[in-house]
């Protein structure tokens, strides 16, 4: 049973179709870092302001007390792809749903990976969504009251988990943590602090 119906996430319905921004065009590929949960909230605001955007979502499906559930999530928590000038950037920015605006440096690539996004997340097929952390990276914590705390990220079930080590011990403490909120460190990255 779905609990909602599919949104619009893609305005306007051509916008893959066009080509990539130039480098020294006015109009780019924005990256916009929402708040917690609020990427679709986000994305009907910046529709109703008429701006070009892309959030792509993937059907999920889950079961609870013998009842099945499904519905659209975003496949890419807390991000929403804005195409615009930078007054359009003003204007989602207005909208205090979003945390924080990453530019983009390869316009050419983004708007080709979006374009094959798009192609998987409308094909119909099972979509399984996939991250690039994996168990053992060290990562640094960027929102909530554990920011600025890196460590090491570990997975378990499907829940993600930091891992503060103090390593003399070879023993630590771990917290349940939002991928969202993680941020990859270089390898050899700082030690664990208490942030």
């Amino acid at each position: 049973m779905p609990l909602l119906p599919l949104e619009t996430n893609l305005y306007p319905d051509d916008l893959l179709k066009q080509a990539a921004p130039a480098a020294d065009s006015s109009e780019l590929w924005w990256v916009l870092h929402t708040h917690p949960r609020a990427e679709k909230t986000l994305a009907r605001q910046v529709l109703c302001r008429g701006l070009a955007f892309f959030l792509p979502l993937y059907r999920r499906q889950w079961e609870n007390r013998g009842r099945r559930f499904r519905s659209h999530v975003p496949l890419f928590p807390g991000y929403l792809f804005l195409r615009g000038d930078s007054l359009a950037r003003l204007a989602a920015l207005e909208t205090n749903l979003v945390a924080k605006v990453l530019q983009v440096g390869d316009q050419a690539q983004l708007h080709a990976d979006l374009v094959r996004v798009h192609h998987v997340t409308t094909s119909g097929a099972e979509l399984t969504p996939e991250q690039r952390l994996q168990p053992g990276s060290r990562v640094q914590i960027l929102q909530g009251p554990l920011a600025g705390l890196s460590g090491k990220v570990l997975r378990q079930g499907k829940q993600w988990r930091l891992f503060v080590e103090v390593e003399f011990l070879q023993q630590g403490v771990s917290v349940e943590i939002e991928s969202w909120m993680l941020q990859p460190l270089p390898t050899g990255g700082a030690s664990s602090q208490a942030g």
